[in-house]
């Protein structure tokens, strides 16, 4: 009896040691999945300007990096390009901050002005759970955009479909 209790006692500790051995703290990882988007945009260029926003993002897989694209539209048409560092809040949600430019031009200013500049872009990812719908929202901060000079600054959102 006293083999038979020894021998499942060097089992069992065999066992915890090989599980113990093969498995890893669960940590949050940036939400999966690139997704293209839509919704409202409002700036601050040369007084208040609304329009739409199609967003695009591009997901890294490896790395905690995503290319993203934003296109405005309203009283002037506006590409925002930008690469972001994705940081993981849960399963579902990712905040980050992107750099990169505003391509713009014309006469009236887009919700991100209407001259080539530098842009930064915090913002946040929800992907709702269960589903391949994702709720976005961003700023953009976007450095000598405006034609007469100045700093423009948007708001947009939506929702987006992941792929």
């Amino acid at each position: 009896m006293k083999r038979l209790k020894y021998l499942v006692s060097v089992v069992l500790a065999g066992s915890l040691l090989s599980f113990a051995q093969f498995t890893q703290p669960a940590q949050a990882q940036v939400a999966y999945g690139s997704y293209v988007g839509v919704g409202p945009a409002v700036g601050f260029a040369d007084g208040a300007r609304v329009g739409g926003v199609i967003a695009g993002r591009y997901k890294l897989l490896e790395v905690p990096v995503s290319f993203r694209a934003q296109a405005f539209i309203g009283s002037n048409v506006a590409l925002v390009p930008t690469v972001s560092y994705d940081y993981p809040i849960n399963w579902q949600t990712d905040a980050y901050i992107g750099a990169g430019l505003v391509l713009a031009g014309g006469d009236t200013p887009s919700p991100v002005g209407n001259r080539i500049g530098f842009a930064l872009q915090p913002g946040i990812d929800y992907v709702v759970p269960n589903s391949n719908t994702v709720i976005f929202g961003n700023a953009i901060i976007a450095f000598d955009a405006v034609r007469d000079g100045g700093t423009a600054f948007s708001l947009q959102g939506g929702v987006g479909l992941r792929f």
